[in-house]
């Protein structure tokens, strides 16, 4: 995997060098301090992904983004302190949204998401709109209608590893790449299938059977790892939930 990194903060380009070191088959290409920057260097090096912060001198990590939707095959992850350009930047496609200090764990997540999506047919499982779909922005157990770059597309409940809330939205997560839907968690619990997804905390679903692996956490708690290694970790009152999920992977939680 062939990445650029651009962000106007010399530390934090440093930093997710040192992060990227301790990924496996990463290769950084190029690093950039401004949007125009980034933008000749990815036209010149043509990297696979791009990490971008959102607020650069010269261009945005948005308004390149948008241009790269329309020119290039580069991914893109943005790279930000900033949560609130997150709806805009599921406007324009991108694998992920990471805010600082980044987790190492978190970057991993987001690179290989990047790389399933660029294998052949791994754009995720989305559908287009067509005349007769019923449009809106609920979910059910055929899955959601969500905002994508040329309109609304469904998002199958099936691709869906776990939901997460993100104040005024909830990220729909799937293995190549996230969603954002304007609701609350409370909404859709409403119109789920409990048997299919459970709800895991206050911010959080997981699809039953992406569970992979439960591991203890202090005496009473669990975090849920899926099986894309994604760690999700469970509300002090949804304990149940994860009895539930699997009886034995409880009884057997790796401390």
């Amino acid at each position: 995997m062939r990445i650029l990194i651009a962000d106007d903060e010399p530390l934090a380009l440093v930093r997710l060098q040192a992060l990227l070191a301790e990924i496996d088959d990463v290769e950084i290409v190029g690093t950039a301090r401004d949007g125009e920057d980034a933008a000749s260097q990815i036209a010149a090096l043509k990297p696979d992904l791009a990490l971008l912060d959102i607020r650069m001198p010269r261009q945005s990590g948005l308004a390149l983004a948008r241009a790269l939707a329309e020119t290039s095959s580069v991914e893109v992850i943005f790279v930000t302190a900033f949560d609130h350009f997150a709806s805009q930047a599921f406007e324009v496609d991108a694998v992920d949204y990471l805010l600082k200090p980044v987790e190492p764990q978190r970057l991993a997540i987001a690179i290989d998401r990047a790389r399933r999506r660029r294998k052949p047919g791994g754009s995720g499982a989305v559908e287009p709109a067509t005349d007769g779909a019923v449009l809106s922005s609920s979910a059910s157990n055929e899955g959601f209608w969500v905002p994508g770059r040329d309109g609304l597309v469904r998002v199958a409940l099936s691709s869906i590893d776990w939901i997460e809330a993100a104040r005024d939205y909830v990220l729909l997560h799937t293995t190549s790449r996230s969603h954002m839907l304007r609701s609350t968690m409370d909404a859709i619990q409403k119109q789920m299938d409990p048997e299919v997804m459970a709800r895991v905390s206050r911010s959080a679903f997981v699809r039953r059977d992406a569970v992979s692996e439960v591991t203890r956490l202090g005496r009473t708690g669990y975090v849920i790892v899926l099986h894309d290694g994604t760690p999700v970790r469970v509300g002090a009152t949804y304990a149940r939930t994860v009895e539930l999920i699997d009886p034995m992977a409880v009884a057997t939680a790796r401390p």
